[in-house]
């Protein structure tokens, strides 16, 4: 491992230290005084296993979600997304999700505009891929052969006008270093880290992929419908202090209604 590498991975582990060790204030150094903590963030649900509260239709329809024995559940049709009702920075995500037919597309957006313009279906953001493994197959090359690994890989990429410098490139994509999705029916859990433009991704508990320089670094979440269905469930966030994101790193706040 270079120094860099080294300096790197040191830094990203005080980050996630500091986001669940409790720090004690100034009081603590007092002998005589109780030892009191400050507040530590902590993960937030994001879907609460009942109704798609803290959730915002963008332009998919009643019938595309719906929540069904405790999961959330997307049609797949139409194609859009539904997005949070709050923006993010800096946060851990933890997602599982798994396709419920083979070749099936989906993800999940950062730092999205949250909003999609006519004529397009999805929106601008950082988009994190969710590619069911027959994906590959049933989009072949001209020749004949699968299509590229790296797109079932969980890659990582801008969409719809968003920046970013790929950590694996495929293209202005990221691939993942291993192939670590599971197949139809199967759970796959993302630990999504972002922070300061940088997004690192875990799947199914190892840290395989990455990308940096986001363009955007504020955001809403949007889920992906894109034409079959998936499940999601335990959706949760941990918000992490904000850094130094201009105005232009951050999408316009939309009404909420």
């Amino acid at each position: 491992m270079t120094t860099t590498s080294t300096s790197r991975a040191l830094a990203w582990g005080l980050l996630l230290s500091l986001a669940v060790v409790p720090i004690a204030d100034s009081k603590a150094a007092d002998p005589d005084s109780p030892r009191t903590a400050l507040p530590v963030s902590k993960f937030v649900e994001l879907f609460n296993g009942k109704d798609l509260t803290g959730w915002k239709d963008v332009n998919t329809s009643p019938e595309t979600w719906s929540v069904k024995d405790g999961l959330l559940v997307c049609s797949g049709l139409p194609i859009g997304v539904m997005r949070s009702e709050k923006q993010y920075e800096n946060f851990l995500l933890h997602i599982e999700w798994r396709h419920m037919k083979a070749g099936g597309n989906s993800g999940v957006f950062l730092w999205s505009e949250g909003s999609v313009p006519e004529g397009r279906r999805l929106p601008k953001g950082m988009e994190v891929q969710m590619l069911e493994l027959d994906w590959i197959n049933q989009h072949r090359l001209k020749n004949g052969e699968p299509n590229d690994i790296g797109y079932i890989s969980g890659e990582l990429f801008g969409a719809n006008g968003l920046t970013a410098t790929p950590d694996n490139p495929r293209g202005s994509r990221s691939k993942s270093l291993e192939l670590r999705c599971k197949g139809k029916g199967e759970w796959n859990v993302y630990d999504v880290v972002c922070v300061d433009g940088t997004v690192k991704l875990s799947i199914n508990g190892k840290f395989v992929n990455s990308i940096r320089d986001s363009s955007m670094r504020k955001g809403y979440l949007c889920l992906e419908s894109e034409g079959s269905e998936i499940h999601f469930r335990n959706i949760r966030i941990l918000e992490l202090p904000p850094g130094i994101t201009t105005a232009e790193q951050t999408a316009k706040v939309i009404d909420q209604e």
